[in-house]
């Protein structure tokens, strides 16, 4: 699903909502007093799938994980004596969260972070170990949102939005000029949108940067399909609200637009695709076979794009992995549903006649086929099973699509009735 391509436009002359290219370019320098200059490499295996040449603009490992950084610390050092007194407050269950707390003990202010009940181990105790006061509270992210709501109005503490304020914006801007100084010749960035600060920076910067450049530099947003508020929202040219459903890129997981963003989105970006859990694990298996980069599944739908063949475009393109911060037990979870997704997993449930041999006879189709099974169940007790019948669960490795297709004929022609379930 996509919102529509715009058509080709003349350069940018009208002045953008949000910060200038001359804010933008402050809040780069002023950002690299802590935020890294992240690698960005070519990847040959996406460039094939493109038929263009492809870099992984490798934000995963930024400093604390994610480009948030980068924001985070030029929305607290423009903050007065005053206000830095007062201190600052933030909800978020992971990248801001570090993002902001980090900030705060690299600027001297003391920050309270609220974070929702069931939020990771990892991310708890990154941004505790960053400096912050971080306060549970919430089952849901609007539950936690309005904890920081009420801390704020009762002890005057500065929020900081995770990304709809132009200082954030400028900070996730200096993404832009990074990659320009690295890859010259860029003509197309993919970047993965949640609220959208990051590719209102991204995409403001190369707009403003047009006439400089004598050439645009097209910018294309992914969104999960499960928690695609962009698309609807320019397709009404207003704001619309989405009810989410669960997905595995959380991160970008927001059900309504940021006002600033928005309003820079719909004249700085061309397009606007989404991704589903399937492929999204796809590509974060991919990343760490091909590009040895551990990328969490917000960080990776822009490689997921590619892979579903969503984008077209021609010259040097660039794929923003905008996060790193994935709990181990998450990643094992995601990486099992991607290699099923790749064909590469196959799980299958077979009833049986209930008589001695048919398992071994099971396990000899299945060796004579190639794959390897890692792991089986027995049961008496599935449903539709005759009286006479058992039923086994097979989790096996298989070699992709073609593969799995031959060993289920295999089990077919030998008179079994194979069913694959999801994994």
């Amino acid at each position: 699903m996509s919102s529509p391509r715009r058509e080709a436009e003349p350069p940018v002359t009208a002045e953008l909502p949000g910060p200038s290219l001359a804010e933008i370019r402050a809040a780069r320098e002023r950002a690299s007093a802590v935020a890294v200059v992240t690698p960005m490499d070519e990847s040959r295996f996406l460039s094939d799938i493109l038929g263009q040449p492809v870099h992984l603009k490798a934000e995963s490992l930024q400093r604390t994980g994610s480009y948030k950084i980068r924001g985070a610390y030029n929305r607290l050092s423009q903050l007065t004596e005053e206000e830095r007194a007062r201190g600052v407050v933030a909800a978020s269950a992971g990248n801001h969260a570090q993002g902001v707390a980090l900030a705060a003990r690299e600027l001297g202010i003391a920050a309270t972070i609220f974070m929702p009940l069931g939020v990771a181990l990892p991310k708890l105790q990154a941004t505790r170990n960053y400096g912050a006061e971080v306060i549970l509270h919430g089952h849901v992210v609007d539950e936690t949102l309005q904890a920081a709501a009420e801390f704020a109005e009762r002890t005057g503490a500065v929020i900081i939005p995770p990304f709809d304020h132009p200082d954030v914006v400028a900070g996730q801007g200096g993404l832009a000029l990074e990659i320009l100084e690295q890859l010259p010749e860029v003509a197309n960035v993919i970047v993965p949108i949640g609220g959208g600060g990051l590719i209102a920076g991204v995409a403001s910067a190369f707009a403003q940067l047009e006439p400089e450049l004598g050439r645009r530099v097209t910018v294309i947003g992914v969104q999960a399909e499960n928690a695609a508020a962009y698309p609807p929202s320019l397709a009404a040219g207003e704001l619309v609200s989405v009810t989410t459903a669960p997905t595995i890129a959380d991160g970008i997981a927001v059900g309504r637009p940021g006002a600033l963003n928005f309003a820079i989105i719909r004249e700085a970006v061309d397009r606007v695709v989404t991704v589903g859990d399937d492929d999204t694990a796809r590509a974060l298996v991919v990343l760490l076979e091909r590009a040895k980069l551990v990328v969490e599944p917000a960080g990776a739908v822009g490689v997921a794009a590619v892979l579903t063949e969503q984008i077209d475009v021609d010259g040097p393109t660039v794929i923003l992995l905008s996060g790193g911060n994935i709990d181990p037990m998450v990643m094992e979870r995601v990486i099992s549903r991607g290699l099923a997704a790749s064909h590469r997993y196959l799980k299958v449930n077979i009833p049986l006649p209930d008589r001695p041999g048919q398992l071994a006879r099971i396990a000899e189709i299945i060796a004579e086929a190639n794959a390897n099974v890692v792991e089986v169940l027995h049961t008496r007790h599935g449903y539709g099973l005759l009286i006479s019948e058992v039923e086994i669960e097979i989790h096996m490795e298989t070699r992709g699509a073609e593969h799995a297709e031959l060993v289920l004929r295999r089990l077919r022609d030998a008179g079994y009735r194979p069913r694959v379930d999801p994994v």
